[in-house]
């Protein structure tokens, strides 16, 4: 697609049916900004940096905000579960590929799943 196809096609969603489920773009916008805050200093209180879990726990707020607005979105419910599913996948992961740097390293576990 070409940059004006684009640029058109972006016209029509941000002033039309998305202007309408998601009501005005900057209170939208703000309500993102007030949750992904939280989420972002708790992030870097405990572990020092944003993990994929807080990303999709940042996802699964824009999705949240957006549902303030329109909690009829049977769209929106959907994704904000599955956005759950996939944090909770990915800190299976990351369970994992610390308890393989822990072999690694020779560390041994110790009981609390962390290594």
């Amino acid at each position: 697609m070409k940059r004006d196809e684009v640029l058109k096609t972006a016209k029509t969603a941000i002033n039309g049916q998305r202007a309408k489920d998601y009501g005005d773009a900057y209170d939208n916008f703000t309500r993102i900004a007030d949750g992904w805050n939280l989420i972002v200093k708790e992030a870097q209180c405990t572990n020092g940096y944003i993990t994929p879990q807080h990303v999709a726990l940042m996802l699964d707020w824009m999705k949240t905000a957006r549902l303030l607005h329109n909690l009829d979105s049977a769209d929106g419910w959907v994704d904000k579960v599955g956005y759950s599913a996939l944090g909770s996948e990915c800190g299976d992961r990351e369970n994992e590929i610390q308890e393989r740097l822990n072999l690694f390293l020779g560390k041994v576990p110790n009981g609390n799943g962390k290594g």
